[in-house]
């Protein structure tokens, strides 16, 4: 048998941006596994990222990694970006959890 390298996109590696984004609050729904938000700037599919939420019921952070896995809109109108959090410590998707069910989500 020959090997034969895989040519599809779906094997790439995330990327990674090297920018930061200040969301607010009214444009920014929590989930309790992800994120989905409003940006000027599309973001491509499967880019990693990394996000600290504040909780503003004690002011706690909660830091999270997760990867983009939607992006859709115009660039007249913005971009609604989903986002999935990955290997969440039990404490923050916990946190998460109780943030996505109050009135941030």
């Amino acid at each position: 048998m020959a090997n034969r390298k895989a040519q599809s996109a779906s094997f790439a590696a995330p990327t990674r941006i090297p920018a930061q984004l200040d969301l607010a609050a009214e444009t920014t729904r929590i989930r309790k596994n992800g994120i989905e938000f409003r940006s000027e700037t599309p973001i491509t599919a499967w880019t990693e990222m990394t996000v600290t939420l504040r909780d503003p019921a004690d002011g706690q952070d909660v830091r999270a990694t997760g990867v983009v896995v939607d992006c859709r809109g115009d660039r007249h109108q913005g971009y609604t970006v989903s986002m999935v959090f990955m290997e969440l410590t039990p404490l923050a998707q916990a946190r998460l959890s109780v943030m996505a069910y109050s009135n941030l989500a």
